[in-house]
């Protein structure tokens, strides 16, 4: 199968929406983003772990990735722990060229410090943060190229991605 989409992957704050939309418009393809896409059908995310938990929500989440990968050419960013379950690793990595942004935890705080929409983040942010990180790390290693965005603009990003899909001979 050939890949077909450009995926974003990542933890929260190393920028996949703002990246995934400068990258859309670059290659000139929609950009599609799963928790947008969740919160305009189900309702905020903090809502649906408040009232149903975490694996309800990636219930949800994994029948969002399902649909969206069906189509073609898309930009599509996922939410930081899509690649919890196993299953959508497998879908995404099937279904595009899948890209980790990954920043430094220190970056990552800082991006993420005001940002109370963020369910997994509640308590001790730095602790949280670190925990979390930890707890994911192998769960990212199936990308197909890694960026750290901690010290490069958006532009210089979508330029790495763009340049890397292409020598990678992707349709």
């Amino acid at each position: 199968m050939s890949k077909k989409n450009i995926i974003l992957i990542g933890f929260m704050g190393t920028g996949k929406t703002t990246v995934g939309s400068a990258l859309a418009q670059k290659m000139k393809w929609q950009h599609v983003d799963t928790d947008m896409l969740i919160e305009e059908k189900e309702g905020s995310i903090l809502e649906i772990f408040h009232k149903h938990g975490e694996a309800h929500y990636r219930q949800i989440e994994a029948a969002c990735i399902r649909r969206v990968v069906l189509d073609h050419q898309l930009v599509i960013t996922t939410g930081g722990g899509s690649v919890l379950l196993p299953e959508n690793r497998i879908v995404l990595k099937q279904s595009g060229f899948v890209v980790l942004l990954t920043a430094t935890p220190e970056t990552i705080i800082k991006r993420v410090r005001e940002d109370e929409s963020r369910p997994l983040l509640q308590g001790n942010l730095e602790e949280r943060v670190h925990q979390l990180l930890r707890e994911r790390e192998n769960a990212y290693k199936f990308a197909d190229f890694t960026i750290d965005t901690t010290d490069l603009g958006v532009d210089e990003i979508v330029e790495k991605i763009v340049r890397q899909f292409t020598s990678a001979h992707v349709e």
